[in-house]
């Protein structure tokens, strides 16, 4: 049974793969049976920005996650992550996400950068299907929701799945991240 959340239309995640993007689609065809409890719904793009998606689609932000792409250098070498936290908190970049990746400057990611890189459209960047090789930081907030609503990777959808999911997906790390 699919969860409810505001007025959203959810179907299986696998059964509308043209919702997704590859990276995405790719990520979640790796999770055998848990790709069961992953939802998708069609959104209007225009819509997809966090506040002007709640309004419309009647979800809280508080049962939203936003994942954003960071990006730092440490003795010459490019450190990214992608860092998820609840859509009603901040990423705390300059602070615990810092020390993670363990650099002194660390920014977002320019937007040309982060899509080429993800594969992924600016405004539907997700956890799922993050590139090999970065540390997904979700924050202990994200991971404890019962459903996370996330990017899918396009902004035309949103992707569901259960916050124990988003924790146990590959290079994940679950810690205080959010401010």
């Amino acid at each position: 049974m699919s969860p409810r959340l505001g007025t959203l239309d959810l179907v299986p995640a696998l059964d509308r793969l043209d919702l997704l993007a590859d990276p995405v689609a790719a990520a979640l065809g790796t999770l055998g049976q848990a790709a069961d409890e992953a939802w998708v719904c069609a959104i209007d793009p225009a819509l997809a920005d966090t506040a002007a998606f709640a309004e419309a689609y009647e979800v809280p932000l508080e049962a939203s996650a936003n994942c954003v792409v960071v990006l730092g250098r440490r003795a010459g070498e490019e450190r990214a992550a992608a860092c998820v936290v609840r859509a009603d908190t901040r990423a705390d970049v300059n602070g615990a996400i810092r020390r993670r990746l363990d650099v002194r400057k660390l920014s977002f990611a320019p937007t040309e950068w982060a899509t080429e890189t993800t594969g992924m459209e600016y405004g539907g960047i997700t956890p799922v299907g993050a590139p090999k090789g970065w540390p997904v930081l979700v924050d202990e907030r994200a991971a404890a929701f019962e459903w996370a609503l996330i990017g899918s990777g396009i902004r035309g959808s949103k992707l569901v799945l259960p916050g124990a999911l988003l924790a146990a997906l590959p290079s994940v790390e679950v810690a205080a991240y959010a401010l």
